[in-house]
């Protein structure tokens, strides 16, 4: 059963293919109820989520059992005082209880906070002092209960704190908890405006930003799953994320439930190419996304055959071209990019119905009305640079799209300015109306008088042997205003030299325009990264 159709009505074009999509839904829609429950009653035992581990643990939960065990962990959170609007946060890397406590919360119409366990004391401080979190959700790995209350201490800050299979001194053993509550649960009054969600951005420049989501929020997955990463009734789709980004709600709860499909997920710590394919290979994964370098690690590492898989997405940062064409003559799949933002959901991919191009971002989604706008607010044309913009169904409001900042209303009234939600991002559009990512408005280099987006420079760097990873920057150059420079991180058995450097600018050169010619190179050990591994541009520009 697809209970979508509930709450959308599709149009198709003559292929089949979506043209629009649009959303109806009651002012009191919640995840918790109207989707897991509701499966839960019609279906049972109905699959929901594959769990498995590397310590050779798996369970399988069909939507009863996330029923039962989200009204139990609803109880034990109730019965401490979390109710409608209190913030909870969730340190829970791929734990089965964090789809527990996320559906949980959403019952009691809470506001999670999702949360890396990647996240240091300090990072943690500032997350805290930010969004006075009531209570705090977490594994007992990773020394993260220690972190926890090392900056609650520093913060001088006090929260409830419960931790999952593990007895720890300070926090209450949330599993304990959970046996001895009731599965039961009357209907807590909600409403589908109130806030659901806040995720701290891991943005490139400043302190992360709270973005908050409201409780309509997993509707607008529904093309994220269903268009993008072609997810199926009674299928099985493994989305690559820690459950701390918003990743993990495009690809492992929201818009895969609401089309029928089960989760994969694989708890682990240390990514292992050859392990994935193992996973997807003995419980039949039938879709799949990740992120470009998981991707890359594949192809490079040799893949097994996938024969139980039928579709492949990927989102979140460069895809190079080698890559692209690398899996598809492996496994005959071509790897569907989006684009998308943790403030919004999916913007553009290449979706369902349309041939994937490679390196394109795609179409806009039929559920957004997408266009491209220059500096002044004016359409651009056709091969023109433009902001990634999104024409909202009332002024200033688009479900789907975040409802503000934690604490920030000046920077929310800026990316919403002119009635019109501003991505930031720049692109450029092609005579067959597909998308082509060009870069942060503040990542372009301007050369010579030419503007050139680092992706489109790097994406040629990606298919030197010598290159494991690479950015580009500007940097201030007397005849050109700014020069490129690459930053590379050498492969194994690459020894930086002048010798490497000159083949590497003379592979790219060649195949580059001249105005985006690489004139520098700097070989380092490991990039600045954001949290989430992001490179952070940004220090890399004002490094010596």
């Amino acid at each position: 059963m697809s209970i979508y159709r509930k709450y959308c009505h599709e149009i198709t074009d003559a292929q089949g293919n979506l043209t629009k999509l649009t959303l109806d839904y009651p002012d009191n829609f919640n995840f918790g109820y109207d989707v897991v429950d509701q499966i839960a009653d019609e279906a049972p035992g109905k699959r929901a989520m594959v769990w498995c581990n590397v310590e050779g643990e798996e369970h399988t939960f069909t939507f009863a059992d996330i029923k039962k065990y989200s009204n139990r962990m609803a109880n034990v959170f109730r019965a401490a005082g979390i109710g409608r609007g209190d913030r909870v946060m969730l340190i829970l890397k791929r734990h089965y209880e964090y789809w527990f406590a996320a559906v949980a919360l959403h019952k009691l119409g809470a506001v999670m906070i999702p949360a890396t366990h990647m996240l240091t004391v300090s990072d943690l401080v500032y997350r805290l002092n930010a969004a006075k979190a009531k209570a705090i959700v977490c594994t007992a790995q990773n020394e993260v209960p220690q972190k926890i209350l090392r900056a609650l201490a520093q913060a001088e800050l006090s929260a409830k704190l419960w931790c999952v299979q593990a007895d720890i001194d300070g926090f209450e053993n949330l599993t304990t908890a959970m046996a001895a509550a009731d599965d039961t649960l009357k209907r807590v009054d909600t409403k589908a405006t109130d806030p659901m969600m806040l995720y701290f951005t891991s943005g490139t420049t400043g302190y992360p930003k709270g973005v908050i989501h409201e409780y309509s929020y997993p509707l607008a997955h529904i093309v994220t799953a269903k268009y993008w990463q072609q997810a199926e009734d009674n299928g099985l789709h493994f989305t690559v994320a820690e459950t701390g980004w918003a990743k993990a709600s495009w690809g492992k709860i929201y818009g895969q439930w609401l089309i029928g499909s089960a989760v994969m997920v694989y708890d682990f710590d240390n990514f292992d190419p050859k392990q994935l394919t193992t996973i997807i290979n003995k419980y039949g994964v039938t879709s799949f996304c990740a992120p470009p370098t998981v991707y890359r690690y594949l192809v490079r590492k040799g893949m097994a055959d996938m024969p139980t898989l039928r579709h492949a997405s990927t989102a979140g940062e460069m895809l190079a071209p080698e890559v692209f064409r690398k899996f598809r003559e492996r496994t005959g799949l071509s790897l569907c990019e989006g684009y998308g933002q943790t403030e919004t959901t999916l913007l553009l991919a290449n979706f369902k119905g349309r041939e994937a191009v490679e390196g394109s971002m795609g179409t806009p989604s039929p559920f957004y009305n997408i266009a491209l706008r220059n500096k002044a607010g004016k359409p651009v044309g056709v091969n023109e640079i433009g902001e990634v913009v999104i024409l909202p169904e009332q002024p200033g409001k688009q479900t789907g799209v975040f409802t503000g900042y934690l604490d920030n209303e000046e920077q929310y009234r800026y990316v919403w300015r002119g009635g019109v939600y501003h991505t930031g991002d720049a692109a450029w559009m092609d005579e067959n109306g597909r998308y082509w990512f060009h870069g942060r408005f503040d990542d372009i280099i301007k050369t010579g008088g030419f503007r050139v987006g680092p992706y489109e420079v790097e994406n040629v760097l990606m298919e030197h042997p010598a290159v494991v990873e690479c950015s580009v920057i500007g940097v201030p150059d007397a005849l050109r205003g700014q020069a490129i420079k690459a930053i590379i991180v050498p492969g194994a058995g690459y020894t930086p030299s002048r010798e490497l450097e000159m083949d590497i600018r003379e592979f790219c050169n060649q195949k580059l325009a001249e105005y985006k010619w690489v004139r520098i190179i700097e070989f380092v050990d490991e990039m600045p990264k954001t949290i989430s591994g992001k490179i952070q541009k940004n220090v890399q520009r004002t490094q010596k």
